[in-house]
């Protein structure tokens, strides 16, 4: 992490300058081949898992199966989250689709819903008010929230990944309500893919296996899949400074976010979201540029003196549920 006091802006937007060096590395270049590769093992290692899952039958192997999928669902995810930023396609039109596809019919999740709540999220994150991530909910993120909390609450750095095995029913739910209320574009084709995932993952359980079998299969497979996406998401911004609102763009992005070290693995385990700070700055950037943009975005920001974090995977944890007990101190006083 840079240590170096802020100096004053310089004239002119400090964005501006990362963004001709950053384009001057031809770092916002589509990368077609790396996404057609990755769509087409992530298709693949869908069509595997559910191919498994019929030919394991009712045993109760099936449940090594739930958590392989429970990993290719957050995986669809992750490519659902490349979509919406149009780092696949450069228009909307194919991107929706795309994304509508892993969306709604691959994973069960409103493509549209989590687009907005994820839009709202870019363009303030962190930010008390304007932030959804942070928004107060069964899990506080400052003091002024944790006021009133109850039992969760209260323990919500010791429930965090217990909690987090809901996560993927939850984002269920809310897709459901959101379509419901009319919040969401295309309902129709949203509603229809929708309801062809939930009948066919209905129907599959309950042919395939014995009652019990599936509803084991049920809550091994969304509880993972819930934990690897909080997993995935949590080390990004969680206890990182909630800004006021007066920051430059630059600004609001790097000193929110925090970057999450490791070599290859980090990088495909997480989707490249391990680059929160360069990603943030650059929402449109392919993913495979991620790596090779972090030297430039780390360098340039020590030049013009804002602190730029950038932790080990688990310390980032070690933080976040650090932020969560902090905050809730207030309820076991």
């Amino acid at each position: 992490m840079t240590t170096t006091t802020e100096r004053p802006r310089v004239t002119g937007s400090d964005f501006a300058e990362l963004n001709r060096r950053i384009n001057a590395a031809g770092l916002m270049r589509r990368r077609p081949g790396y996404y057609a590769l990755r769509l087409s093992l992530v298709a693949l290692a869908l069509a595997g898992g559910w191919t498994a899952f019929v030919l394991v039958g009712a045993s109760w192997w099936t449940l090594a199966v739930a958590a392989f999928l429970a990993v290719v669902f957050a995986q669809v995810a992750l490519v659902a989250h490349d979509l919406a930023h149009r780092q696949v396609f450069r228009t909307n039109k194919p991107s929706s689709r795309a994304g509508l596809l892993a969306g709604n019919l691959a994973i069960g999740m409103s493509y549209g819903y989590w687009m907005d709540k994820h839009t709202k999220h870019h363009a303030n994150p962190n930010h008390d008010d304007l932030d959804p991530d942070v928004g107060a909910g069964v899990l506080v993120w400052s003091p002024e929230q944790a006021r009133g909390g109850g039992f969760v609450q209260k323990h919500q750095a010791w429930l965090f990944f217990p909690l987090l095995t809901l996560l993927g029913l939850s984002l269920k739910r809310d897709s459901l309500r959101a379509l419901r209320s009319g919040s969401v574009k295309q309902r129709g084709r949203e509603w229809a893919l929708l309801g062809v995932h939930f009948a066919g993952y209905a129907a599959a359980l309950l042919l395939v296996l014995t009652p019990l079998q599936a509803l084991a299969f049920l809550v091994v497979h969304q509880a993972l899949f819930g934990v690897y996406l909080g997993m995935t998401f949590a080390p990004n911004h969680k206890g990182m400074p909630h800004p006021d609102g007066t920051e430059d763009f630059l600004r609001k992005q790097v000193l929110t976010s925090r970057n999450v070290r490791g070599g290859r693995f980090v990088d495909v385990a997480l989707g490249g979201l391990n680059y929160q700070i360069e990603h943030h700055l650059f929402p449109a950037m392919p993913t495979p540029h991620l790596r090779r943009a972090q030297p430039i975005v780390r360098e340039y920001c020590a030049e013009i003196g804002v602190p730029y974090e950038m932790t080990g995977l688990v310390d980032s944890y070690r933080q976040a549920l650090r932020h969560l007990h902090e905050v809730s101190a207030v309820l076991r006083s």
